[in-house]
């Protein structure tokens, strides 16, 4: 869902020393980049943002550089002909000239989900790889667009609802019958939709690049990194009940009973009919329980 405007973003108290600090500051970075409409949301900044809360030192600044050269580069090659000609050229040069490619080995490293790591390394997850295709045609002069298909991201043409380029697999074009038949593939008990191929902006790219990144710590059990994933996504989506109750889980995990009962009650109050509510009820007096122990 979109959502105007943004939250203030409460930072876990388990930070500390010069790192803390950094990671404190690209939040603030990030919450502020979250404020500006859609259309004008810079998706290189956000991404760039998301990678500074785990690399404090990140020169954002040479890897926006990196960008606009290899979009001069592709802008040599790609400039003339029809669209789907001019990604035909781009994906050779994609692929075959810079080498970027899909991390098949191990899709939950934590590096495919940031941009820094993804345009050093050539390898990345489908949305970051996506990105990097998106931003670098754009500069090329083609007009791209991220799609969102479940599971899968791919790249669409804003002038073409044929034509479609799934950067994971070496920039492979694909026609909508391809996306169909890949969306079998990867999950065969999604039955197809034509939304699915509709166009995402920055703002829901950057989410479900934050959702990569958050079940990747909350499966390896790195609960201050997954709390810095969901306060990000918290200010892309300052009323989304679903980040509450995750907030809550690592809360929890992080023996801060308080804050996971006020995130589990601010999202019974948002969601009064929630089917989990009963869970939830039960959780709120253990927690209130586990709380007045540690009083």
């Amino acid at each position: 869902m979109r959502a105007s405007g943004i939250a203030r973003c409460q930072c876990g108290c388990y930070k500390n020393g010069v790192a803390s600090r950094e990671k404190e500051n690209a939040l603030e970075l990030f919450r502020a980049a979250a404020g500006a409409a859609d259309e004008r949301m810079d998706l290189v900044e956000g991404a760039l943002l998301i990678a500074q809360a785990e690399y404090p030192e990140l020169d954002r600044a040479a890897y926006r550089r990196r960008l606009e050269e290899m979009g001069r580069e592709a802008r040599q090659v790609c400039a003339s002909g029809q669209t789907a000609e001019g990604l035909e050229r781009l994906s050779r040069l994609f692929a075959e000239r810079w080498g970027f490619h899909g991390n098949r080995d191990d899709c939950y490293d934590p590096r495919n989900s940031f941009l820094n790591d993804v345009l050093d390394r050539r390898t990345g997850i489908p949305i970051t790889l996506s990105l990097v295709y998106i931003e670098v045609g754009r500069r090329a002069g083609l007009e791209l667009v991220g799609v969102g298909m479940p599971g899968h991201f791919l790249v669409g043409c804003a002038d073409r609802s044929d034509l479609y380029v799934d950067a994971f697999s070496e920039g492979a074009l694909l026609t909508r019958a391809d996306c169909a038949a890949r969306l079998r593939e990867l999950q065969p008990d999604v039955v197809f939709r034509p939304e699915f191929l509709e166009a995402v902006g920055p703002r829901l790219i950057l989410t479900r690049m934050l959702n990569n990144l958050l079940e990747i710590y909350l499966q390896t059990k790195r609960f201050p990194k997954a709390l810095t994933a969901v306060e990000m996504a918290l200010c892309l989506q300052p009323v989304e009940p679903e980040w509450l109750r995750r907030r809550a889980v690592i809360y929890y995990q992080l023996k801060n009973y308080s804050r996971a009962i006020t995130d589990l009650e601010r999202y019974l109050e948002l969601v009064p009919d929630a089917a989990d509510r009963d869970a939830i009820v039960q959780q709120l007096t253990a927690l209130r329980q586990l709380r007045s122990m540690v009083n």
